[in-house]
């Protein structure tokens, strides 16, 4: 079964259906490469799947060790580069809520966030920088 339809709607704007939800996500390609900037990029949008990721796999390894991240954010930074134009590095700085996490949940955490199934998805040439702020 398909994941997603997407659908060309002009102007470098495109809408894509999660089939099993209906959810929908809008991209516009970004100012700097002929577009609007009024969504997220499909670049913003591979960036962003990291940081997503990242709090997923945390939120279930502290579900199974029993220890919340309520509250935890991701600021995501995507760095450019061209010839080929690409996404060359991708910032993540993790934000937890103020709680007196231990040492062995820290190790969880940061386990966690650097072994989530997009993270290893990405070519091994994209620069993954982590930030873990507790």
């Amino acid at each position: 079964m398909a994941t997603s339809k997407i659908t060309y709607q002009g102007s470098l704007r495109t809408v894509s259906v999660h089939l099993s939800s209906g959810n929908e996500i809008i991209t516009d390609a970004p100012i700097d490469n002929q577009g609007k900037g009024e969504a997220f990029s499909p670049t913003d949008l591979l960036a962003t799947s990291l940081g997503n990721c990242m709090l997923t796999i945390i939120g279930i390894a502290a579900k199974n060790y029993d220890f919340s991240i309520d509250g935890a954010t991701a600021e995501v930074t995507k760095v450019m580069a061209q010839d080929p134009r690409r996404v060359s590095e991708i910032h993540v700085t993790l934000q937890f809520p103020a709680n007196a996490y231990s040492e062995k949940q820290k190790a969880i955490i940061e386990r966690s966030a650097k072994t989530c199934p997009v993270s290893y998805s990405l070519h091994p040439d994209i620069k993954q920088e982590l930030t873990f702020l507790y």
